[in-house]
């Protein structure tokens, strides 16, 4: 691995963190600017650097440095009813990376953007389902169904912002 590769999963760690904190609480899953910065990392990176940037921001705040949303960390995070959304930042940005690395067009960037995001909700909404005593309805109706076109939109926002970084820098 290239020291500008660490530094580049590194950035990408950072900006996760800095995404947590740009939080507005709705209820139990909060809106924050992690998924944009997920997104961001697997179109940027690619599918092994974004999910290596994002397998360590888990971790950092698994051991319990305050890298989640409002400056919270812990295993508890991990197992509480949010933990689902966390697992799934790795796997979401390995999916971005592996479709927008295949062939370079913008129905690639979507698929991919798509695919990460239906696996932060699934994961996410199951372990919240789990949480919730396995209502899974109510799981759906807090945490997916609030989000949807709020995601939808980073993940447009996302793809421009990658585009545009991919031309104006070799990554």
């Amino acid at each position: 691995m290239k020291a500008k590769d660490i530094a580049y999963s590194a950035l990408f760690v950072a900006l996760t963190a800095v995404g947590a904190q740009i939080s507005i609480p709705i209820g139990t899953v909060p809106i924050t600017f992690q998924l944009l910065f997920v997104l961001l990392s697997g179109l940027i990176l690619g599918p092994h650097l974004g999910f290596l940037s994002q397998l360590i921001y888990v971790f950092m705040g698994a051991i319990g440095l305050p890298v989640f949303a409002s400056f919270s960390g812990g295993f508890a995070y991990i197992y509480g009813p949010t933990g689902g959304y966390l697992m799934a930042f790795p796997i979401a940005a390995y999916l971005a990376g592996f479709f927008s690395k295949r062939e370079e067009n913008i129905l690639n960037y979507i698929l991919g953007t798509f695919l990460a995001i239906s696996v932060v909700y699934l994961l996410g909404w199951f372990r919240l389902g789990l949480f919730m005593g396995g209502d899974f309805k109510k799981a759906f109706i807090v945490g997916v169904a609030p989000f949807v076109l709020i995601d939808l939109g980073k993940g447009a926002l996302s793809i421009l912002i990658a585009k545009r970084v991919k031309t104006a820098v070799k990554i």
